[in-house]
């Protein structure tokens, strides 16, 4: 696990190795263990490593034999044992122990397509001295981030925005349609960054630069969601436990401590039971509460872990978020608003106090159907298509309940679903995932920005692949764009970051890529079953898992976020969105957003998504952009 990163040239100057040093250290969370550097006419990389496989010789840049590729790459090759084998047989000769050596032989022997060899998480940079060619490659589900920017006569590239933003020529100008695609997801969506210029590697995708061609990219993987007919449940079960058991073997690799992070929901005990029955030893796990009963899961973690016998970690932490937050915002890089980075950083400082590898259950929401709104749809769709009076009750009904009440507030989620069915699938998953949605846009955009918003269309990223469907189901068409959208750029962002931000590796054995092909050719009832969601994950935990976690509803990893708002952060709240400063920047009508403070702070209503979004931003800029080299 490392953070990477580097530079290369056209003209053949090489680069300035001060430079390198910079976009190393500015990462150096990443890969606290050392740096390693090659250097060379017309490029540098640099590396900065955690030691997980190989402790002793596994240091990058990692060459071949005859040195003319050189490799530095953050992540982790699951398949690298078998991978080496057949590249001996081969006829390749290997230095060290490391994951890393097969990738200049795979290339060597592959050429582009020895990405498709690797099972794993990464990030990869390559550099073939022979043909004066960069190959960066990006792992299938995007687990491990690769940001790029193109300069006049080359490219640099870097695993965070810190580091690349160490290059002189990056101007740190805020790109205006990122944003509005931020303030609509809670996050800026691939291939974009809150930077204009800069651009994110989009997962399962290949770049390549040399000096007559350029740039170039290409997709690599994707997936195919067509239901095997004929697929009895037997069968599902016996092919899900065989695969899921080798991924989380697979995982189990690594000449350091680890553990698992459990929460007490079904997907990481599934995790921590295959852990159990693979180890011949107790399982670490660890659990995090902040004392708050609606936020708190310990209670359930705690009743897993005596299930099997963990040694289990429970941290209850009183947050001072008003701290933390900057050093969030200066590890994500751009404005980033799902609340829940705050506990993950949280669990994964105290985890790495005791392990540098953690499991963890991400990723089965996304392949068997967990959340909510995947059943919403399906009501939804009977709803819009069938009945359409229901459409114009609906409207109706939606305008009797209040428009500010929070997401978990029932007559919040109650409004969003009734007042979406006039809309087409996609505008209306689109509003449900949403924080400012077209309404509440016209509400309070500033009228130029509001133009811009309108012409971007940031929810036609969800929006135009629902609608597109072509008479697919609609549960594996949201899947699908769960899987391309929300999990790479939120979830598995939000997870990178802040374990990384502590030195510690996270691993997912629901993301292994043979089980996200596997799964999307499940038939749908065997994800959403009437009212069960992840029906085949719960048959297959049904004799492993006590019967109040497999019946469980999904709970998400949250934190108080809206008493905070009162409380703890009101006075940084209002100090930043009623400034001058926040109002020059022209994104906001001033009053619209005084209103939703005052409504906020004064229990009058519950605006604290938008409003954590808009903290989130004004931290960004004060962060990256005010005052920013020219």
């Amino acid at each position: 696990m490392c953070g990477i990163g580097g530079v290369v040239d056209a003209t053949g100057r090489a680069p300035d190795q001060a430079l390198l040093r910079q976009i190393g250290d500015a990462q150096a969370h990443r890969g606290p263990d050392g740096a390693g550097y090659h250097l060379g006419p017309g490029v540098g990389l640099v590396s900065r490593r955690l030691r997980i496989i190989d402790l002793e010789t596994g240091d990058q840049p990692i060459r071949n034999e005859d040195e003319t590729i050189s490799v530095v790459y953050n992540g982790e090759i699951y398949n690298y044992q078998e991978l080496r084998a057949e590249l001996e047989r081969r006829g390749h000769r290997f230095r060290t122990r490391s994951d890393t050596e097969v990738i200049p032989h795979a290339y060597e022997e592959y050429g582009d397509d020895f990405v498709t060899h690797l099972n794993g998480m990464f990030a990869i940079a390559l550099w073939d001295a022979t043909r004066q060619r960069l190959v960066l490659a990006r792992d299938r589900l995007g687990k491990k981030p690769l940001v790029y920017a193109p300069l006049r006569y080359g490219l640099v590239f870097a695993s965070e925005l810190q580091g690349l933003l160490r290059h002189p020529s990056l101007q740190r100008e805020a790109d205006p349609e990122a944003i509005d695609a931020y303030l609509s997801f809670g996050y800026v969506p691939a291939p974009r960054t809150a930077f204009r210029g800069v651009q994110k590697l989009l997962p399962g995708h290949l770049l390549t630069w040399d000096r007559e061609q350029g740039i170039q990219t290409r997709a690599y993987w994707h997936v195919e969601y067509r239901e095997r007919r004929g697929l009895d449940e037997r069968t599902a079960l016996e092919e899900f436990e065989a695969l899921f058991s080798d991924s989380v073997r697979r995982r189990l690799i690594a000449d350091v401590p680890l553990g698992v992070f459990l929460s007490g929901g079904l997907d990481s005990s599934a995790v921590l039971a295959e852990m159990s029955r693979l180890s011949d030893r107790p399982v670490k796990a660890f659990s995090i509460g902040f004392g708050e009963p609606d936020f708190d899961e310990v209670t359930y973690a705690r009743e897993v872990a005596r299930r099997f016998g963990a040694e289990h970690h429970v941290f209850l932490v009183e947050p001072k978020a008003a701290g933390i937050l900057p050093i969030l915002v200066r590890h994500f890089g751009e404005p980033f608003a799902d609340s829940s980075a705050l506990p993950t950083y949280f669990l994964a400082q105290e985890t790495r106090r005791h392990v540098t590898v953690a499991l963890n259950g991400d990723g089965g929401d996304e392949l068997f159907a967990g959340y909510d709104r995947y059943r919403a749809a399906q009501l939804a769709e009977r709803f819009a298509t069938r009945l359409p009076l229901v459409r114009s009750l609906a409207s109706i009904a939606a305008a009797t309940l209040p428009a500010s009440a929070g997401v978990r507030d029932p007559r919040g989620r109650a409004r969003r679903f009734l007042s979406a069915l006039r809309l087409s699938p996609g505008s209306r998953y689109a509003s449900w995932i949403g924080i400012f949605d077209p309404r509440l846009k016209r509400a309070t955009f500033a009228p130029e920005f509001l133009a811009l918003a309108r012409a971007a269309r940031a929810d036609g990223l969800l929006a135009d692949p629902i609608n597109r469907r072509n008479g697919r189901a609609v549960l594996n068409t949201l899947l699908r764009v769960d899987l391309t959208t929300y999990l790479p750029n939120d979830l598995l962002v939000k997870v990178d970051i802040t374990t990384m931000a502590n030195s510690l590796e996270a691993r997912s054995p629901f993301l292994d890529y043979r089980l996200v092909e596997w799964a999307a050719t499940l038939p749908a009832d065997l994800k959403l079953r009437g009212r069960t969601s992840k029906y085949l994950l719960r048959q297959a935990m049904a004799d492993w898992l006590p019967p109040r976690i497999l019946s469980r509803p999904k709970a998400g990893f949250g934190v108080p976020v809206a008493e905070w708002l009162r409380g703890e952060l009101r006075p940084l709240l209002e100090d930043l969105l009623l400034s001058s400063r926040f109002r020059q920047r022209g994104y906001f009508r001033p009053e619209a957003v005084h209103d939703m403070v005052s409504q906020h702070v004064y229990h009058r209503a519950d605006w604290w998504q938008p409003l954590w979004a808009l903290l989130m931003l004004e931290l960004w800029h004060r962060e990256f952009t005010d005052g920013a080299p020219a």
